[in-house]
């Protein structure tokens, strides 16, 4: 989902910061309701640490391929957030894609708005989407495959549509361009495949080793009904 140098440049540019500061301001409210409402705040200090490893290790040991107008990663947003609850996950997807860019790749630095509003925007999306699709009577260990599949869904086609707007913010409508939004968006709807199937394996594990998942370093709802 890293937006290639070039795609937007200029002054079209601008526009990333100022998405990117709603972004950061939906992080915000996140955060705070996980301080309100799951464990506080060094419970979500915790997490957030936690999470910021994962989602660099993810970007960077991970396999990924360039394809069309981005790369193809393996996020799994939807695991952290059932995991260590959508205010660490958010705080994690931020700071694990600046640690990147600052020591590994500073050739995306440029592009970190653009970045940053691609990952967060749709997981504040599956953090509602959760609390309509999984009861409050149900500990997210207990999540069905159809719910994991639909927050995999949620969260990785508003990963599309936002690198797709981007690419046609920047180079517009033309079949070049078009194809290669297509191309990209084809080749990264495909991990729709394998992350509901990693969610209830991680899922599956919390459950069998609940004694260990129980604590401030994991979201209060994984083992508890809300």
């Amino acid at each position: 989902m890293h937006i290639e140098p070039g795609v937007v440049e200029g002054a079209k540019i601008y526009l990333s910061y100022a998405t990117a500061v709603g972004a950061f301001g939906l992080t915000t409210k996140l955060a705070l309701d996980s301080i309100r409402h799951n464990g506080g705040v060094t419970a979500l200090a915790l997490r957030s640490l936690l999470t910021t490893a994962l989602v660099f290790c993810f970007f960077e040991l991970l396999p990924h391929h360039a394809v069309g107008v981005s790369e193809v990663h393996l996020i799994l947003g939807s695991t952290l957030l059932l995991l260590f609850g959508a205010g660490a996950a958010a705080i994690g997807l931020a700071a694990g894609l600046l640690i990147q860019g600052l020591f590994f790749a500073p050739f995306d630095l440029p592009q970190y708005g653009m970045n940053v509003t691609t990952l967060l925007v749709p997981l504040w999306g599956i953090s509602m989407v959760a609390k309509r699709i999984i009861p409050s009577r149900t500990a997210y260990v207990d999540t069905s495959y159809k719910q994991a599949l639909a927050l995999s869904t949620t969260y990785q086609g508003g990963i599309v549509v936002w690198v797709a707007f981007w690419a046609l913010y920047g180079h517009g409508f033309s079949a070049e361009n078009l194809a290669s939004v297509g191309s990209f968006g084809l080749a990264y709807m495909s991990v729709i495949l394998v992350e509901p199937l990693i969610d209830l394996g991680v899922l599956a594990l919390a459950k069998t080793f609940a004694r260990f998942g129980q604590g401030p370093l994991f979201n209060v709802r994984l083992h508890q009904a809300a």
